[in-house]
């Protein structure tokens, strides 16, 4: 039981690593599918938008995760 336990743990370890990281990942699509289907923007542009508040958020994570590490 304590071996499913951990495998279980594991498992969702490795994709909810950060929780912020997966919240803010998560308000993002919110937004930029609210601005695409309620505020007109253009698809392509709501891609870009993603894109880019996909990689600063990456970055801040990365960030965070390096002051906590010490270095």
């Amino acid at each position: 039981m304590n071996l499913i336990r951990l495998i279980l743990k594991e498992l969702v370890g490795m994709f909810i690593d950060d929780g912020s990281l997966a919240t803010l990942a998560l308000l993002l699509i919110v937004a930029i599918t609210a601005a695409v289907k309620l505020l007109a923007l253009p698809p392509l542009a709501g891609g870009v938008l993603l894109l880019a508040g996909c990689l600063v958020i990456l970055l801040y994570s990365v960030r965070r995760a390096t002051r906590r590490s010490g270095q």
